[in-house]
């Protein structure tokens, strides 16, 4: 075997190293961020207009926060955790292998090799994901307590038994869009800017902090890019007034909606906490998987 084909993303050990490094990185950052998840998904079907006297009507992130753990417990920040553990792992791994592969089948590495890589990576990662985001939105739009909440593998279930099996895919075509914007501008940006504009540092401490700084800043942008499709999401794969005739179907037309009945502003929806979580969150997948990659580069060499 030659030196150019054990390096390659597509040898055994290259890609058992990528999967263990990105589903390192993913499952970290589910723990840490999924709270600001939970209250991403409330005010993206929260719809404008609501009755501030309604205790499940919030007016910020702290207020969605205060009254999610006062009216159905402190647990219920992790409502719908375990679909994104069960996928977040496999998730983020199938995410920086499939980039380091599309980056290898186009045989350069510039800055349209990592766009193009990242938005392929964004379309192959959704594709995988989609039914566990249907499972856990249905999971986050709940407002029971906690403990009276029906687990994944019930809600599961029910959507299966009311819409057939399709219903688990509805919202593909939101999600592929959020999905491939949040990849294509991540990866893109953040390999663009470490390789062709920053020097590595001299100390490791220093390279860390600069890849979450860079990572920070390139998450923040690709949420601000990719938020109307996620608004579109949540509305597709959330509960709906008339679930035999839905209301929000295609991912266009159901921006199309938001747009002309709630305004401009409604299609950024749940940013704030989708920044805060995405933005150190995006800085701090990069900064693990690059730790456990090197890590197990190390301790497992080739021969």
């Amino acid at each position: 075997m030659t030196s150019q084909t054990k390096n390659s993303p597509f040898a055994l050990r290259n890609v058992a190293i990528n999967l263990a490094a990105g589903g390192s990185a993913g499952f970290c950052e589910i723990c840490i961020m999924h709270p600001l998840d939970v209250v991403k998904t409330r005010l993206q079907l929260q719809k404008s207009g609501g009755n501030p006297a309604d205790p499940h009507f919030y007016t910020s992130v702290f207020d969605c926060l205060r009254k999610t753990a006062r009216h159905e417990g402190l647990t219920a920040l992790y409502k719908g955790v375990i679909p994104p553990v069960l996928v977040e792992t496999p998730k983020r791994a199938v995410k920086f292998l499939t980039f380091q592969m599309y980056k290898e089948l186009m045989g350069a590495s510039n800055p349209v090799t990592y766009f193009v890589a990242g938005l392929g990576s964004g379309v192959t990662e959704a594709i995988l994901v989609n039914p566990f985001e249907v499972v856990k939105v249905a999971q986050q739009a709940n407002k029971a307590k906690h403990s009276a909440t029906p687990g994944p593998f019930v809600v599961a279930r029910e959507i299966i038994a009311r819409e057939g099996i399709l219903g688990l895919n509805k919202g593909m075509t939101a999600t592929i869009g959020r999905n491939g914007t949040f990849n294509m501008v991540y990866f893109g940006l953040f390999h663009t800017i470490n390789t062709e504009v920053l020097s590595p540092r001299q100390e490791n401490w220093q390279n860390n902090l600069q890849k979450f700084f860079v990572g920070f800043g390139t998450g923040v942008l690709a949420c601000i890019l990719n938020i109307p499709f996620d608004v579109a999401k949540s509305r597709i794969q959330g509960p709906q007034a008339d679930p035999r005739n839905p209301k929000y179907r295609g991912t266009l037309s159901s921006i199309a909606i938001v747009y002309k009945e709630e305004g401009f502003m409604a299609l950024y929806k749940g940013l704030v906490p989708k920044v805060l979580r995405l933005g150190p969150g995006a800085g701090i997948m990069m900064i693990v998987y690059e730790s456990v990659y090197n890590f197990l580069v190390q301790r497992y060499p080739q021969h």
